[in-house]
């Protein structure tokens, strides 16, 4: 494949990198429309409408950059997130077939993680990267450990190098530099000392890139292999997209909860979805004017009062409980309830999906949902499964919320509904039956439950990727599994993770959660003959976004 996103990063940010920026855009712009992107810069920066004059794509400095550096310092992982929204807002109003992204400046602030900074923001960005490291006042020995660590430095975000610009470098020292370093195995290109810091240098910056870093070779090293990784932050807004890609309509039964309505705003500002707001419009509006909300007028406002819904809703509910006897007056009380009366929304097909729980408990979620809704033809249970958004990857983990202890026909059941999950949000799924055995190394009643489940998974499904009885580190590590499970081809590389028992997958996903900083969306719950989704009590504004994208996602 041809990457088309290039990251220009540099450990120190000067010093030849303005060089190699201009460069690349000139080669990039010989065969694509190329927009400039700078993630952070300073509000003294000069350097980036030099970039905008060589680009193709016409957008101006607003929409090329994303945020000011000091807010950047302020909250490295909020900026994150705006970055990459920003990236992407250039990209489709642009209608770009690349994108030369450059990195931060030379700064007199010391920010000793700029530079991972600038790793993780080229993996959100999906780019790959061009290294830029200067040779002035650096030894061989130097040189090399310096591009050898910043090869590292991106490799660990999950990054992929494309080449290497060594800039300063006196001609004569060319051929050992590029001696040096070859056993990298990447491109090397050598560039002499350009004084390049306004207008007046570029040309000269031009025909120096072009005499030592001839075009085709440029252009040549973008066709690699390259599969980008997927950060908690470009899944997040690639969730987002898909949302708004077919957009479906949500009905939000809190409507009386700030973070519900700040959530709201937000999915309403940019269109991805349409919103039903149960509750009082006059009094709802008033608090998101409060908060200084100023897009929910977009949504639709349903009061639990209005006898033009209530009426059907009644008959409806009726008819669906008939066989427990219910009468229209205890309809009526039923529908006090604002998630019950939610979920004969999405019954009645006014919405295609429900999001709640920032209030109420998971029960009070589940229960109307189960009693109305009821769960997909063929299928007995429903359960309930994380997205776990890892530093540079996506996994499933089911089930964390509805079943205490599953017997091994349920445990298939939902090994089978996580598989059909990671394959709604755009994963290849490979199946881990997890226990503390590895495929017979344990035993006990608990292995034998979940190596029946794995022989029912196959049975039902030959073709799904599945490994079992397995432990959880011979599921995720290679390493691991190359001793525990040697020959296994799933070992090792497992993303839909099911546990035995609630307990355990619980404790697990808020175990990964918050020790190694994944971010962890749901719980989506699985088996439902229409989307409903349970959110935390202590959800933040962002997970309630997220929750609502992904069940409007689920609704397509």
């Amino acid at each position: 494949m041809t990457v088309t996103r290039v990251y220009i990063a540099s450990p120190e940010g000067a010093n030849g990198r303005n060089v190699v920026a201009y460069g690349v855009l000139n080669a990039l712009t010989s065969k694509y429309k190329t927009i400039v992107f700078r993630p952070a810069v300073s509000n003294h920066d000069d350097f980036t409408p030099i970039l905008l004059s060589a680009s193709n794509a016409g957008l101006g400095v607003t929409l090329s950059t994303g945020l000011d550096v000091h807010k950047v310092r302020a909250d490295k992982d909020t900026a994150r997130g705006d970055i990459v929204g920003a990236f992407n807002d250039a990209m489709e109003v642009a209608r770009a077939d690349a994108a030369l992204i450059v990195g931060t400046d030379k700064s007199h602030v010391n920010d000793p993680t700029s530079y991972e900074f600038n790793a993780n923001v080229a993996a959100d960005l999906k780019a790959g990267v061009f290294l830029a490291v200067c040779t002035i006042d650096r030894w061989p020995h130097e040189l090399d450990e310096t591009v050898k660590l910043s090869i590292e430095g991106m490799e660990a975000a999950g990054n992929k190098v494309l080449g290497i610009f060594v800039t300063g470098c006196e001609t004569r020292h060319s051929v050992s530099v590029k001696e040096t370093l070859a056993k990298y195995g990447l491109p090397v290109w050598t560039l002499p000392q350009v004084a390049f810091t306004d207008e007046s240098g570029k040309t000269l910056a031009l025909e120096t890139f072009r005499k030592y870093a001839p075009t085709e070779e440029v252009l040549a090293a973008l066709d690699v292999d390259f599969n980008p990784p997927t950060t908690p932050y470009s899944f997040q807004f690639e969730l987002l997209g898909r949302a708004k890609s077919n957009k479906k309509t949500i009905v939000l039964p809190e409507g009386e909860e700030d973070r519900i309505i700040k959530a709201a705003d937000y999915l309403l500002e940019r269109e991805i979805v349409n919103l039903i707001i149960v509750g009082d419009k006059a009094a709802i509006l008033a608090r998101g004017k409060e908060l200084g909300l100023n897009y929910l007028e977009r949504a639709r406002f349903q009061a639990m009062d209005d006898e033009n819904i209530l009426k059907p809703m009644v008959a409806k509910l009726c008819e669906l409980r008939a066989k427990k006897g219910m009468t229209e007056e205890q309809a009526r009380k039923q529908l006090t309830d604002a998630s019950y009366f939610g979920t004969m929304l999405v019954v009645l097909g006014y919405a295609d999906g429900l999001v709640s729980g920032s209030v109420n408990s998971t029960a009070n979620t589940v229960r109307p949902a189960l009693q109305v809704i009821k769960t997909k033809p063929g299928q007995k249970l429903v359960s309930g499964a994380f997205l776990m958004c890892f530093k540079d990857h996506v996994a499933v983990f089911a089930d964390c919320a509805i079943n205490l202890n599953p017997d091994a026909e349920q445990l298939s059941e939902i090994a089978l509904q996580s598989a059909e999950t990671a394959k709604a949000f755009g994963l290849d799924p490979k199946v881990g039956m997890l226990s503390y055995s590895t495929l017979g190394s344990g035993k006990g009643p608990d292995v034998d439950v979940v190596e029946e489940a794995t022989k029912l998974l196959k049975e039902k499904a030959p073709d799904l990727p599945a490994v079992g009885s397995i432990q959880f580190d011979a599921a995720w590590s290679p390493t691991v599994a190359a001793t525990k499970a040697k020959g296994n081809d799933v070992a090792g590389h497992v993303n839909v993770f099911v546990f035995p028992d609630l307990c355990a997958g619980n404790i697990a996903y808020k175990a990964v959660q918050r020790s190694s900083g994944a971010l962890a969306i749901g719980p989506v719950l699985q088996g439902l003959n229409r989307p409903v989704n349970d959110l935390s009590r202590g959800a933040l504004v962002q997970d309630i976004i997220n929750t609502i994208a992904l069940t409007a996602i689920e609704a397509q």
